[in-house]
């Protein structure tokens, strides 16, 4: 066969081709990225600067920049104590880790058990379990609250974190249950060899392995108890143990409603959450990740 240097001149050709147009494939797909990103991150640049204005000012520009800055609504906020903004941060905080502590454990030990021990009735119980993620959860506020108020339980510090551990841990031993899975049960056979008991197989050997999923579970509930709103407003009257979102309602009036303290005060109840995802970034990447793809 002949050697012609057309062949080769035509296959650069076509290779250059194929790469100008992955490269523009690739801009386009970042440029539709970086707008995605710009619509998600608007909202809070939107009301920082917003925050910074007076009722006057965003009443007559509300998209505008704030002529002249101001962090008098941050120090209202922060210093009236009709508010309760510290108090309501607090309550969720508490509310947050007395929950999340619960819904872990719980989670991972009732996930656990399920997927590895084979006991009559061990399906019934996942499938009740999985029952309660079908039930919408607004249908049982009206019981709940009329439970909760003969039994005295309402209007406490630790009223909120019964029904979010109760509504939370259908998804959680879900999530674990199906992990759990994926891990190989000669794990928990080697150990059971070297004389390893139970409680320390399953905390010493299982839940450093199901750390990911762990992480995706604590991610997925600490934002749904922080921002919980039905149950809290039903079965919370205390001003001094109200969560955030109900703190949010204080600045809404019947007529009018002041909303650069608003958006001062949302947030100051946001930087919390904000913190801790900039500390544990990693973490919950690799716990939402691992997540994902395991089970």
């Amino acid at each position: 066969m002949a050697f012609n240097p057309d062949d080769i001149a035509g296959k650069k050709d076509t290779t250059a081709g194929e790469k100008a147009k992955k490269g523009l494939i690739g801009f386009i797909l970042n440029f539709i990225l970086v707008i995605f990103s710009a619509i998600c991150i608007f909202p809070l640049i939107w009301m920082f600067y917003s925050s910074l204005k007076l009722k006057r000012q965003f009443n007559a520009d509300i998209m505008g920049l704030p002529a002249d800055p101001s962090w008098s609504n941050y120090i209202k906020v922060m210093t009236n104590k009709d508010y309760h903004i510290w108090e309501s941060m607090i309550s969720s905080g508490r509310t947050t880790i007395i929950s999340l502590i619960f819904i872990v454990v719980f989670g991972f030990i009732v996930g656990y058990i399920l997927s590895r021990c084979n006991f009559k009735g061990n399906r019934i119980v996942y499938y009740i379990f999985l029952m309660g993620m079908l039930i919408p959860t607004h249908s049982l506020l009206v019981p709940i609250y009329v439970v909760f108020s003969k039994a005295g339980l309402a209007n406490k510090w630790f009223t909120l974190p019964i029904p979010y551990v109760a509504f939370a841990l259908p998804i959680a031993i879900f999530l674990m249950e199906g992990y759990m899975k994926g891990i190989p049960t000669e794990l928990e056979e080697a150990a059971a060899i070297d004389g390893s008991s139970f409680s320390r197989t399953l905390f010493s050997i299982i839940l450093p392995v199901a750390k990911p999923i762990l992480v995706t579970i604590a991610i997925i509930q600490t934002f749904s108890c922080w921002n919980e709103f039905s149950f809290a407003l039903v079965l919370i009257k205390d001003v001094r143990i109200q969560t955030v979102p109900l703190a949010m309602t204080m600045f809404k009036g019947q007529f009018a409603s002041d909303y650069p303290k608003q958006m001062a005060a949302m947030l100051l109840t946001m930087s919390p959450i904000l913190v801790m995802y900039f500390i544990f970034s990693k973490e919950i990447i690799k716990g939402m990740v691992a997540g994902a793809v395991k089970g």
